[in-house]
């Protein structure tokens, strides 16, 4: 019963941090293209709470219940490799953080563009997982 309610718990939380990942970039893409005083403001108080009160709990239990879950076990490669790809999830999510920081300051190392690829990463990323949890596949001929 344990394994169930962990197994729950995981999947609503991953599902609220994609939430946020799907839509933080959306902010940064409001941000590029300019506002004024007020929209500026908003923008900033919505990217920090999103990101600091929704995405960042959101992923910090997302990877403690799965690190819980593979104390059940686990056979095959697929978990090593989904590893690999939630890893670079934490990793997006903290480069979201640092594009965060500097667009509250004003600062913008990067155009629209980046942003609008940035925009379509994390369902490149939960695809990739959800494909590799679904299959479960003993080896990587196990795709083939």
């Amino acid at each position: 019963m344990a394994y169930f309610w962990l197994k729950v718990l995981h999947i609503v939380a991953m599902t609220v941090w994609f939430t946020g990942l799907f839509f933080l970039p959306r902010l940064f893409i409001a941000k590029a293209r300019g506002g004024h005083g007020d929209d500026v403001e908003h923008l900033n108080v919505l990217g920090k709470t999103l990101y600091f009160s929704v995405l960042t709990p959101a992923g910090i239990a997302t990877v403690g219940l799965g690190l819980a879950l593979i104390g059940f076990g686990f056979q095959g490669i697929w978990l090593p490799l989904k590893l690999v790809l939630v890893s670079g999830l934490v990793m997006l999510h903290l480069y979201y953080g640092g594009l965060l920081l500097d667009l509250t300051h004003g600062r913008t190392r990067h155009g629209l563009t980046l942003f609008h690829a940035l925009n379509w990463l994390p369902l490149a990323l939960l695809l990739a997982i959800a494909a590799l949890t679904a299959a479960k596949p003993q080896t990587l001929a196990g795709f083939g």
